[in-house]
Parts: C-alpha cells; sequence; structure tokens
C-alpha cells in the first residue's frame, strides 16, 4: 500500500488533509470505501479519503509543522498507512 498526501488546509472553515490510497487490489479498495466513515472515492484503482480535523489535532497548524513540512506530511503518511493495514486486517 502507498499512502500519499494530495491535499490539505481549510475549506469551509474546517481543517482538512486528503490521501491518495494506491498499489491495493479491489476488494481492500471497496472494504475501506465501504467500512471507513470518513468521505471517500474511487478513482480507479485509487482510494482517495479526506479526513477533517478540529483545530487542536490538525497536524499541520503548529510552527514546528511549517519548518518541517516535509517531515510532517511523510510521518502522516506513515501513520495512515498503519492505521489502514490495520483496519485491512479485519477484512
Amino acid at each position: 500500500m502507498i499512502v500519499k498526501i494530495t491535499d490539505y488546509g481549510k475549506a469551509d472553515g474546517k481543517n482538512f488533509v486528503e490521501y491518495c490510497i494506491s498499489d491495493l487490489d479491489l476488494n481492500q479498495i471497496e472494504f475501506l470505501d465501504g467500512n471507513l466513515n470518513e468521505e471517500t472515492r474511487i478513482e480507479e484503482d485509487v482510494l482517495n479519503l479526506k479526513l477533517y480535523f478540529d483545530d487542536r489535532l490538525y497536524p499541520f497548524q503548529s510552527d514546528a509543522a511549517q519548518l518541517r513540512l516535509d517531515d510532517f506530511i511523510a510521518r502522516e503518511e506513515i501513520e495512515m498507512n498503519v492505521f489502514l493495514s490495520g483496519f485491512l486486517e479485519d477484512m
């Protein structure tokens, strides 16, 4: 599984992070799409996942995040990969 952050920021007053999840088989994509409570959409063989965060939980709000943005993005991608891998174990 490959997890990449494709967009993040604030829209309509809500903090969000959008992930592109690839390198999954169709059964895994459909399982995640049908069982995650977050906003999802499937485009060909890729699952797009959009999460919304409260201000206090939003990972990109700190000054440290702005100074080391690549590190924060990489950490978020790894954490989402671990979360989704665990979620797929229930498949």
